[in-house]
């Protein structure tokens, strides 16, 4: 399945509490399971003002259906063409 990456503007993001982020989390993987194994949450980081989040999913309609449904912002999104990390220097 493809990967994307999406950039969630959530101002204050990064003083979320560990509850917060908790029930945010509940809420995202509630509207995962209704919507199917067609996308899949992997993980994400949050920083200061956004919260970056990485999906598989059919295609990139599943990833905006999924911020309508809970409710969150998904301002950007991107497909991930490759993956480099350091042993890509190798």
């Amino acid at each position: 399945m493809p990967k994307f990456v999406i950039e969630r503007d959530i101002p204050g993001a990064g003083k979320l509490s560990p509850g917060e982020l908790k029930s945010i989390s509940q809420k995202s993987c509630g509207v995962l399971s209704s919507l199917g194994p067609s996308v899949q949450w992997v993980h994400s980081y949050v920083t200061e003002d956004r919260i970056y989040c990485v999906y598989h999913a059919k295609d990139e309609s599943l990833v905006r259906r999924h911020a309508e449904l809970g409710g969150f912002p998904a301002n950007r999104i991107a497909r991930v063409m490759s993956i480099i990390d350091p042993t890509t220097a190798e």
